[in-house]
């Protein structure tokens, strides 16, 4: 201990990293906020670190051809020491990243997270779930399989509909006019470096932002959020009855963050990698490729709908609904932060009272 005590000292005195950190870590947020509800941000990001980290490993085996990466996926499957479980891990980790920062984006929502002074908080956090889901994609089409080949030229084919665009647009997202080499080269790059960098300095900034402006308090009925007094209530609360990060809501998050790994094992040692299914070839027409489940409700969607509108909503219905997303807290930015599990009970009690006050007119 003594020896470790004084390299912990040698490094203090020259990195400073206790300095650094010790704010971070001991800085002041409302004691409602050390909930289990406030939880799905770290698990979010511990589920992130773990795609970085077998991410790196499964990039060490991978090869981005597109006639090599098939067989390398096999290798990993069934020749590489603990490749399957690599890879299992990481495509269970994909889906509950997925699913956890859904999670987080509708708790932030139904407890008012998204109002004043937090709005651009909020824009970062849709920046960050857009680039998840663009994570999650490209590494679908990594897989090289026929349900990637085939959902990757839906995909192209939705791009290609764009007024004017279009061709422009195939050509960036394929490298060329058809799924070729260059087609899993490109998005190998993109999901390996471009977008964990773009997820890298968002979540830096998203966590400054949070740093900065403190975590949301727990909504309460009837406390309104006013421009000119909400930041001066707020720090005078986190005076008065505010708990340090850690070790008060920081023990939270590290329960959490244990949940989530040891889920994510649990599925990746039960059910296994998914995929690889079938070489892709372009042949062979007569598939139904599948994507996904976090585009799997989208997809059922555009099949049940009419012909003539597929056109129409594929091209507006998603910008639209991203727009919305990126509106909503300068739509609802100010006003009462009430959470949803105290909206039913609100209109509960309101329509009691107006059966007395009915009774009593009687």
């Amino acid at each position: 201990m003594s020896v470790i005590r004084s390299v912990g000292q040698w490094l203090e005195e020259r990195a400073g990293l206790g300095a650094a950190v010790r704010p971070v870590m001991e800085h002041q947020v409302p004691r409602s906020s050390a909930s289990w509800w406030y939880v799905f941000g770290s698990a979010t990001l511990t589920l992130f670190m773990m795609q970085i980290a077998t991410g790196i490993c499964l990039a060490l085996v991978y090869l981005p051809s597109a006639d090599q990466a098939y067989d390398s996926l096999l290798y990993l499957n069934y020749v590489a020491p603990l490749g399957w479980f690599l890879r299992a891990v990481h495509f269970w980790g994909s889906n509950a990243m997925v699913a956890v920062m859904t999670l987080h984006l509708i708790q932030v929502f139904l407890f008012g997270a998204h109002k004043y002074p937090r709005e651009m908080t909020w824009v970062v956090g849709v920046f960050l779930f857009l680039c998840t889901l663009g994570m999650a994609f490209t590494g679908q089409v990594l897989r090289w399989d026929q349900d990637a080949y085939w959902g990757l030229g839906i995909a192209a084919s939705i791009a290609g509909r764009s007024p004017v665009i279009g061709e422009s647009v195939v050509q960036i997202l394929l490298g060329g006019p058809i799924i070729a080499g260059r087609t899993l080269t490109r998005f190998f790059a993109v999901h390996v470096f471009i977008v964990p960098g773009l997820l890298i300095a968002l979540v830096g900034l998203h966590l400054f932002l949070v740093l900065r402006l403190g975590i949301n308090e727990w909504p309460m009925p009837g406390r309104l959020v006013d421009r000119r007094t909400y930041r001066q209530r707020y720090e005078e609360e986190v005076h008065k009855d505010g708990v340090p990060f850690f070790p008060d809501a920081a023990r939270k998050d590290m329960v959490a963050a244990g949940v989530v790994i040891l889920v994510v094992v649990l599925l990746a040692v039960i059910f296994g990698p998914f995929g690889p299914g079938g070489v892709p070839d372009p042949t062979i027409i007569d598939t139904a490729p599948k994507p996904d489940f976090y585009f799997l409700a989208l997809y059922a969607v555009f099949a049940l709908l009419p012909p003539w509108t597929e056109t129409m909503l594929l091209l507006l219905g998603p910008p639209l609904a991203i727009l919305v997303l990126f509106l909503v807290p300068f739509i609802a930015g100010t006003g009462e932060k009430r959470h949803g599990a105290q909206r039913p009970r609100r209109c509960g009690t309101s329509a009691g009272g107006l059966r007395s006050s009915s009774r009593a007119r009687w």
